[in-house]
């Protein structure tokens, strides 16, 4: 018995989710250890060691051979997606708190489908617009739950309105990024571009980005300092290794046999996901309401694997 190929993007794309959750939390740590800036610089460094890794074992080869093409768009990805978006949504977590932060990142599958109606001529089925629409407002539900020990501090209007921006940055980043590999995957003439060649070009790229800007910006003693906080180094470790490598590698394998905005959609559930996440860790409880949202989502999620 073979499986549709859309219900295996799409499982890969609930996976990847999950995969995010748990390294958001490895991230978190160890952010407060040593700085969101180092965290995503050595998160990049050590995903593309761990792919390579598995590149070599898996296929053979270091790097993938890919062409000239393939190279720039997953290049691209790479810089959109992992650099400035990523970037963005580190910066708004700084500003406004997670909570806000990807509030507004649940505006990431919106994104990921114009991108791939203007780029790709996807177009989702009526009935996909509504459940994606279903399956954002169960999301939109759980971040607006107003939950005690959120830890999150008051904010002006100033810092909320530059933190919007930069978790709109983020949400952007992460559409458009997903939809440009698609396009440098589906170049392979007869053939679709191997998610894990696909992810090492992807976080090659966005690697070199971060790297670049960061030594321009002179912030090489910031990063050698972290460096030496073994407790910071390894969750960013543990982070990179089931976050960019595995669920990064899955969104790809997602993109590849799922349309780019079904599939964001399905990889913006982490806001959901975080609630059980939370209860299994710190024993955290939610509201009915959470709960509610929670269900909204997975109802909306059900139907999608049956559009």
């Amino acid at each position: 018995m073979s499986l549709d190929p859309s219900t295996v993007g799409e499982s890969a794309a609930v996976i990847t989710s999950c995969l995010w959750t748990v390294s958001s939390l490895f991230f978190t740590s160890a952010g407060k250890r040593i700085g969101s800036l180092s965290v995503n610089a050595y998160r990049t460094v050590m995903a593309v060691g761990f792919l390579v890794i598995a590149h070599l074992i898996l296929l053979g080869t270091i790097l993938p051979a890919a062409n000239g093409a393939q190279w720039f768009w997953m290049g691209l990805s790479g810089v959109v997606g992992l650099a400035i978006g990523d970037g963005g949504l580190f910066a708004a977590y700084v500003t406004i708190g997670p909570r806000r932060s990807v509030l507004v990142m649940a505006l990431a599958p919106i994104f990921a489908s114009l991108g791939a109606y203007l780029m790709l001529g996807e177009v989702v089925p009526e009935l996909g617009i509504v459940w994606i629409a279903v399956t954002l407002a169960g999301v939109v539900v759980v971040i607006l739950e107003e939950e005690e020990g959120t830890g999150e501090a008051p904010v002006s209007k100033r810092l909320k309105r530059y933190g919007i921006l930069f978790a709109l940055v983020g949400a952007i980043g992460q559409g458009i990024g997903l939809v440009l590999s698609k396009k440098g995957i589906d170049l392979v003439q007869g053939a679709t571009l191997n998610p894990l060649s696909a992810t090492l070009m992807r976080l090659i790229w966005g690697a070199v980005s971060v790297w670049v800007v960061l030594l321009l910006a002179r912030r090489l003693p910031e990063l050698q300092q972290a460096i030496k906080h073994k407790e910071g180094i390894s969750h960013t470790a543990a982070g990179a290794f089931i976050g960019p490598f595995l669920g990064v590698t899955l969104s790809m394998v997602a993109v590849t046999y799922s349309q780019a905005g079904i599939a964001q959609t399905l990889m913006s559930l982490m806001p959901v996901l975080i609630i059980p996440t939370l209860w299994i860790r710190y024993r955290q409880r939610t509201s009915w309401r959470g709960i509610l949202g929670a269900g909204i989502a997975v109802i909306g999620v059900a139907i999608l694997f049956l559009v």
